[in-house]
């Protein structure tokens, strides 16, 4: 993913959807101002292709299974095809 995510924007010019504005500064008119300019940038960025838009989605992709749960599923098959391999090997004989 880490790949993939770097693929899709390798000179880190497409503009990532700022995080929430925290308590203490909503009310910091400056700060709000700049909160909403960096908002008003990447939507302009998100809505102004089909290929941008697809960019950033692949920019902050994240990968879909925890990494526990990749190893059970990378376990389980391994076991089944270990258990596939071994099955088709004898009856061959």
């Amino acid at each position: 993913m880490k790949a993939l995510n770097w693929l899709a924007d390798p000179s880190d010019a497409l503009p990532l959807m700022p995080g929430p504005l925290p308590i203490g500064l909503d009310d910091n008119g400056d700060a709000v101002a700049e909160h909403d300019a960096q908002e008003a940038e990447y939507y302009r960025a998100y809505e102004s292709s089909r290929m941008t838009r697809l960019r950033m989605k692949l920019k902050v992709a994240r990968d879909p299974f925890q990494p526990t749960t990749q190893r059970l599923l990378l376990s389980a098959v391994l076991v089944f095809a270990g258990l596939l391999v071994w099955r088709l090997g004898s009856k061959t004989t």
